[in-house]
């Protein structure tokens, strides 16, 4: 079953990039509160797209994408060493804007909605 196997990879993945966010990178620029979301890993396992939901303004997201881009390389080999991977997944970080998203259409909702009582 590879497909099963594919989800359980992602899945460790995703929580040892959160074990390593948690002390383990010592950027400045990651100390804000980071929660990876979701790993995404391509058909060759070559690639996984980390998502990652950041609270702060937009120029802290920006910069907390930008350190988590320079440990890439640290990332790379952690996950390789404690997965025992035959292959490297290169990691790219993408910000997850679900939330901001969902929160968003919920204000257009209530906001549409007519007032009670007309």
């Amino acid at each position: 079953m590879p497909g099963h196997h594919l989800e359980r990879l992602k899945e460790e993945i995703r929580q040892e990039i959160e074990v390593m966010l948690a002390g383990e990178l010592k950027d400045p620029r990651l100390d804000l509160s980071i929660q990876v979301t979701e790993a995404r890993l391509s058909p060759d396992q070559r690639q996984v797209k980390v998502f990652v939901a950041v609270r702060g303004t937009p120029e802290e997201q920006s910069a907390a994408l930008a350190a988590l881009e320079a440990a890439g390389g640290f990332i790379r080999r952690q996950l390789t060493e404690r997965l025992h991977l035959r292959r490297s997944p290169r990691p790219e970080f993408a910000l997850d804007q679900t939330a901001e998203y969902a929160a968003h259409i919920e204000d257009l909702l209530r906001g549409g909605k007519p007032p009670s009582g007309s």
